[in-house]
């Protein structure tokens, strides 16, 4: 079994997919936007669609050709390879985003091995930024202007508020309670998985979900936090994982920079 070369010029191969499923999708933006429904009530578009098609051949022109879970095809998927190894795509995260036009919508493309994201680009192709990550690598950020920046979370100072981002169109019902204990705090509403790379370059000291998500809705991300030396942990401190995909919702989880606050002491007996 041909062994996968985590290195810069793989993820420089997987951010060329990614872009170019993003000029697919702002192709199909700039037109009016026909939405359908899902089988779980949740909105689909051509562009999700279109994307989903672009990534899933793209990807399997890389060597060594993986297994590929897409949100938009869970049923092709038949678990990962001898080795653990599989991509794990949302080809449009932030649906709702995307029909609302507010440019907060994401590509996301993610490397698992042994259930741990160890590659990670996530594209946001309205805003022309795109952030990226692999295990030995670091984590950057690219801006609209090809602008390159080496991220790194933010400690948190005990004097200055919390700096929380929250879901703009999934706030949950237990965020209020959290809020109420922290005390003095700024909440940024934002969309899709921008939402975790926000901590990853040091806009935001954490981000709580409290709420459904998917494994293809965190796991690229959760790449570029790790390797900007932050981490994303369920509520009981354990470590999202993407190990078992018989399984594809995610538990409750925190994205966390640096600070002293024990995080998931706060949802202990709750």
């Amino acid at each position: 079994m041909q062994e996968t070369h985590i290195n810069r010029q793989l993820l420089s191969e997987v951010e060329a997919i990614a872009r170019a499923a993003g000029a697919a999708i702002m192709d199909i933006y700039s037109r009016p936007i026909a939405v359908t429904e899902k089988a779980d009530q949740s909105p689909l578009t051509e562009a999700d669609q279109a994307a989903h098609h672009l990534i899933e051949q793209r990807l399997s022109l890389l060597s060594p050709a993986l297994p590929v879970l897409s949100e938009e095809d869970t049923a092709a998927f038949a678990g990962a390879d001898a080795q653990g190894r599989y991509w794990l795509i949302d080809p449009l995260d932030g649906t709702k985003e995307f029909i609302k036009r507010n440019g907060e919508f994401t590509v996301n493309i993610a490397l698992i091995e042994q259930g741990k994201s160890v590659l990670g680009v996530v594209y946001a192709p309205a805003l022309a930024v795109c952030y990226r990550a692999a295990v030995g690598l670091g984590a950057e950020k690219i801006d609209a202007a090809g602008q390159l920046t080496s991220l790194k979370v933010t400690t948190h100072q005990a004097s200055s508020p919390w700096r929380l981002v929250g879901s703009r169109s999934h706030a949950g019902d237990a965020m209020p309670a959290l809020l109420a204990q922290l005390g003095e705090h700024e909440l940024v509403p934002m969309g899709s998985s921008l939402k975790l790379c926000l901590v990853a370059e040091g806009s935001a000291d954490v981000y709580p979900r409290l709420g459904p998500t998917s494994l293809w809705d965190t796991a690229a991300a959760q790449c570029v936090v790790e390797q900007a030396g932050g981490s994303v942990v369920q509520l009981n401190g354990e470590t999202l994982s993407y190990a078992n995909t018989k399984q594809l919702l995610n538990p409750y989880f925190l994205v966390l920079g640096k600070n002293q606050q024990d995080w998931p002491s706060l949802f202990l007996d709750k």
